[in-house]
């Protein structure tokens, strides 16, 4: 399978689509998609994400979001009413369960059985899939706010017919971003692919008069991840995604923990996202962006959660985020409780209220935290598109092939796994072993200082037990991991 980065004449889609909607039973009902997009064109300007999301852009003000899902209808409408009633949510999402990630739909219409049976959610997540059409229109018609579909699905092509024709107006994913931090053994071309479908299938509802929004997931694996690399992977789905019609976009980062580095990152994201869409001709997109609050280990104390989940609405209000996406308390300990869940939401809402007037100001660390983002941003990005010779799609399979992109942590076998990020001696993450990233100089030996700082603090040679200390260092109670 050759992807190439070329828009797909509407036939290839249309062609796809029938196989896709015969994967599961539910797809009879989306079957004429001109009913999809007329119904979303009665969905109110309200409660439209891109809208919501601009209107944000504009006034400066940064929107909060949890996550939330469960097995059943009415349970699942019952808990975001609450979120957004109780939580004051302004956006709300569907967290889909983890079978209909793996398009495993007979064991997810089981869950749904035996949550009925039980009386309680047995699935962590929103079957939507198995739901169809109808149900999955009620939960858009019981609430007030905008809803997302939040996933984790290699090969969204089924939920993403199923849910936009139900009149969700934002869909959560892409092809690298869905696939190197969640699959062990699914190719990106095969991923990329399929999310080329995906963003297809968004663009023909643009060509028709349906504004829908797409948010790549910036935090990939959620545990060390430097800047450049969620930023080059954000902007390469961006592009991706453009090219295929996609006109609003919002690219996410999750949070770090050192305020500077957060600050820097989220204001650098929306900047070189805007100069690599049009320098490629990608002119007119509407770019948001989206904070995630810490993604790692949580302190099990309810009091130090709360300290966390502070420090990331404080971390999004300074950075002046578009929104961000909320955590909770019981974090460490599994699914929340809806009140724990409306908790966070307000938690977040009162320091982002508290600081809307506010931003950090401009100093030398911050100017050379951005400068550093985007020599390691533009230095992965440029090397991706040599590798394709011109083309982003085989680029980005490319650079993953040769470790020009590696993530840390990632469970895929398509990853090369040879860097290792650590903790400076102020906690903005750095890289302890480079691999084969594509880097200056310049760039090696910032990061060589920067760690060989902590290693003396600490009276300690930098190794891979810093690493090791800092996966931990949160949710025991600090940011770097410092030896006892």
């Amino acid at each position: 399978m050759e992807v190439v980065n070329k828009k797909w004449p509407i036939e290839k889609l249309f062609a796809e689509r029938a196989e896709i909607l015969k994967k599961w039973e539910t797809g009879k009902e989306v079957q004429d998609i001109n009913k999809g997009i007329e119904y979303q064109k009665t969905i109110p300007k309200a409660k439209n994400f891109a809208a919501k999301l601009k209107e944000a852009k504009e006034n400066g003000v940064t929107l909060v979001q949890p996550r939330a899902g469960v097995a059943l209808v009415n349970e699942h409408i019952a808990l975001l009413q609450y979120l957004q009633d109780e939580g004051g949510a302004d956006l709300l999402p569907s967290t889909i369960d983890s079978y209909t990630r793996q398009n495993r739909y007979m064991e997810a219409q089981k869950g749904i059985e035996e949550s009925v049976s039980s009386g309680r959610s047995l699935l962590n997540g929103f079957p939507a899939v198995n739901h169809g059409l109808e149900n999955c229109r009620k939960v858009v018609e019981s609430l007030k706010s905008p809803v997302q579909v939040r996933h984790g699905t290699p090969d969204a092509r089924l939920l993403a017919e199923i849910t936009l024709a139900a009149g969700f107006t934002d869909y959560e994913g892409g092809g690298i971003s869905y696939n190197i931090p969640y699959a062990k053994d699914v190719s990106l071309e095969k991923t990329i692919y399929y999310w080329q479908y995906v963003d297809r299938l968004v663009g023909y509802y643009q060509e028709n008069g349906v504004e829908i929004n797409r948010e790549p997931f910036g935090p990939l694996t959620g545990t060390l991840v430097p800047p450049s690399i969620s930023h080059a992977v954000a902007i390469l789905e961006a592009i991706l995604a453009a090219e295929q019609g996609v006109m609003n976009m919002t690219l996410g980062y999750g949070q770090c923990g050192n305020l500077t580095q957060d600050v820097a990152a989220i204001q650098t994201l929306e900047e070189l996202a805007d100069e690599y869409l049009k320098d490629n001709g990608y002119e007119g997109r509407q770019l948001t962006t989206v904070f995630h609050q810490w993604m790692g280990g949580f302190p099990q104390d309810e009091a130090k959660a709360f300290g966390v989940i502070s420090w990331g609405a404080s971390a999004a209000a300074l950075a002046k985020a578009t929104k961000v996406i909320v955590k909770t308390p019981h974090e460490a300990m599994g699914i929340p409780t809806k009140e724990a869940n409306a908790q966070g939401l307000r938690t977040t809402k009162q320091l982002i209220n508290m600081l809307k007037d506010q931003s950090l100001p401009e100093s030398k660390k911050l100017q050379l935290e951005k400068e550093m983002i985007k020599k390691e941003t533009r230095a992965i990005l440029d090397a991706t598109l040599k590798l394709g010779e011109g083309d982003w799609a085989k680029g980005a399979i490319r650079a993953f092939e040769s470790g020009i992109i590696d993530i840390p942590f990632a469970p895929s076998r398509y990853n090369a796994g040879r860097i290792l990020p650590a903790r400076d001696n102020e906690g903005a993450i750095r890289l302890l072993d480079s691999g084969d990233l594509p880097f200056t100089k310049e760039i090696e030996e910032f990061h060589k200082e920067k760690i060989e700082i902590r290693g003396k603090a600490e009276d300690r040679e930098p190794s891979f037990q810093m690493v090791i200390d800092d996966i931990y260092a949160i949710g025991k109670g600090f940011l770097v991991g410092r030896p006892s």
